[in-house]
């Protein structure tokens, strides 16, 4: 039988470690776990999302072939979610395969650092 892992983090190469920490607290309600300019994490005391600083890191494009993993978020209102993520400094690419002409599903987001995530409703 193989060992069963649990996850413990995923962490994302950005130039702001403590600005993007700042961020993913803010629409998490995470804890910040750790601040500093090489290194930090927010967390849950379960699972956590961990920050390295990369200066030269390059965000990809949307939609792009070269996009290797995004983040999900549940949200109890996915429309206003994304208004309040942008404001905190996300940004809202033109792209977005969740919205269609029977309504919002999810949306597509970038963090600060240019990582994609999507906002995504709460089950009903």
């Amino acid at each position: 039988m193989t060992t069963k892992a649990k996850l413990l983090a995923v962490t994302l190469d950005c130039a702001e470690p403590k600005k993007l920490a700042e961020f993913y607290h803010e629409i998490t309600g995470w804890e910040i776990q750790y601040a500093e300019d090489e290194y930090a994490a927010v967390g849950n005391g379960t699972t956590s999302i961990y920050f390295g600083r990369i200066p030269d890191r390059k965000p990809v494009t949307w939609p792009s072939s070269d996009k290797q993993f995004h983040l999900d978020f549940r949200v109890p209102d996915v429309e206003k979610a994304a208004e309040e993520y942008v404001a905190l400094g996300a940004t809202k690419p033109e792209f977005q395969p969740g919205i269609t002409e029977d309504g919002v599903g999810w949306i597509v987001l970038q963090d600060p650092a240019g990582h994609l995530f999507c906002v995504c409703p709460d089950r009903s």
